[in-house]
């Protein structure tokens, strides 16, 4: 393996990164987030080359490792990855971007891979530890999403950049890119979610059927959904689909609206003799929250499937439908009726344990996919080998190959079936089944080959 014989740095070398890099930074973050915080990153556009920065060594070595067996790639085009000679990346190379060496007490930060909404009271809550901030403006270029922040000193905005530079705002994501501004004086006339001038209070909230900022383009948009009740620590849920759309790196994935209110699914053409509503919870759970789940007992081959909200139902619909199950080939369309009435066979899976939005709930919408060959185990137990993997699953089909691989210190495999049918039955079968004491979890993986 070439990293045994490269020196282990936690600076990331990639190359043949394309030239479209504003998309591509964030498929970049989207390779390499699973393995752990990326403290930098800095993009070397002349070369198609980029350097990204873990927290440490083991989470650099890790993400090699993963990718000396599986070929990662961006937007269809193959990247190479190697460990870079730097050890740490200064700031001073992080400057690429040409722009604000001279200190100013005004910051322009950009924000990578944004997940979640951020609005002037996160701003201000994660930069007025460094000092008094004046004045906060967002706005959306199309380098991504951006604020201008006004320290009343120039020391505390130095302070704040040095601190701050490369961090993530929540875990995992909404990685603050930090230069000075050339600008001298903030100008802000509204207090409102998009800007707020904290030495002036009175200020009113938005002038009448205009764009609150139109001197920096207006930043409404999909970020102002989230009101002031934003906490810097990462949402339990994400509350909308604008927030949503940003967990697919800013657009929702072709086909999906992000509009659809209707959150109870009708699924027919099931095989009665071997579904239950364990068996739908595990298939449905792959796109959101299941509240509630009926088998209509006077059509056996249908089931109701209540989901968490419009959204995760649209999610199934679109990813489900025609899918192979039990050799019927399934109906998904939107139920009539807007929830599910609990009674007697009615299954509640509202506080299941086994929901998988509960947490990271961005990751989670990203992985969606419709059925793959390839499934992906999770939660194994530390010592497991293959052949306990395959033992478990090769009633379900022809198993062509597996792969068993450590990810952040837990064991983790991939198992590629002959069809997606069986690696379907397998993930509604055995998802949340026991394995060796571990109650593992699967999902569909989009990797085409191991």
């Amino acid at each position: 393996f070439f990293f045994e014989m490269a020196e282990s740095s936690k600076v990331i070398h990639v190359r043949n990164v394309a030239h479209e890099i504003s998309e591509d930074m964030n498929d970049l973050l989207q390779l390499f987030q699973p393995f752990g915080v990326i403290t930098k990153l800095v993009m070397l556009r002349a070369k198609n080359q980029a350097l990204l920065q873990m927290q440490d060594v083991p989470s650099a070595v890790n993400a090699l490792q993963f990718y000396t067996n599986v070929q990662p790639s961006i937007r269809g085009r193959n990247v190479y990855v190697q460990f870079s000679s730097h050890q740490e990346l200064t700031t001073m190379e992080q400057n690429t971007q040409g722009r604000g060496d001279e200190p100013n007490r005004i910051l322009l930060v950009t924000i990578h891979h944004m997940l979640y909404p951020i609005t002037v009271e996160v701003l201000h809550q994660v930069f007025s530890p460094h000092g008094f901030v004046e004045k906060v403006v967002t706005f959306q270029k199309s380098a991504g999403f951006q604020a201008l922040i006004q320290f009343q000193l120039r020391q505390s905005a130095i302070a704040a950049r040095n601190s701050l530079q490369g961090r993530n705002i929540y875990d995992g994501c909404c990685q603050l890119d930090i230069q000075f501004s050339n600008l001298d004086e903030l100008q802000v006339n509204y207090n409102n979610e998009r800007s707020r001038d904290f030495t002036n209070p009175s200020l009113p909230s938005e002038q009448k059927g205009r764009p609150s900022q139109p001197g920096y383009g207006d930043a409404g948009g999909m970020y102002s959904l989230q009101g002031s009740g934003a906490r810097t620590v990462g949402f339990p849920q994400l509350g909308n689909a604008a927030a949503i759309a940003s967990a697919f790196g800013g657009g929702l994935p072709p086909g999906i609206s992000g509009t659809n209110e209707r959150c109870t699914v009708l699924v027919s053409n099931l095989n009665p003799d071997r579904i239950d509503e364990d068996k739908l919870f595990n298939l449905f759970s792959l796109y959101g929250n299941i509240a509630r789940i009926k088998l209509l007992r006077n059509k056996p081959d249908h089931a109701l499937v209540q989901m968490g909200d419009g959204f995760q139902a649209e999610l199934a619909v679109h990813f489900l439908k025609g899918a192979m199950l039990f050799e019927k080939r399934l109906e998904v369309n939107y139920s009539k009726h807007p929830q599910i009435t609990t009674g007697a066979d009615t299954h509640e899976y509202l506080n299941s344990s086994l929901n998988r939005f509960n947490r990271n709930a961005a990751k989670n919408y990203r992985y969606c996919c419709s059925p793959t060959k390839m499934i992906h185990l999770s939660t194994l137990p530390q010592d497991v080998t293959e052949e306990e993997i395959v033992a478990h699953l090769d009633e379900h089909g022809t198993i062509i190959s597996t792969k068993l691989f450590d990810m952040n210190g837990k064991k983790q495999a991939l198992v590629q079936f002959e069809s997606e049918e069986q690696a379907t039955e397998a993930l509604v079968c055995k998802h949340a089944s026991s394995l060796g004491g571990s109650v593992i979890r699967i999902s569909f993986s989009q990797l085409q080959t191991i």
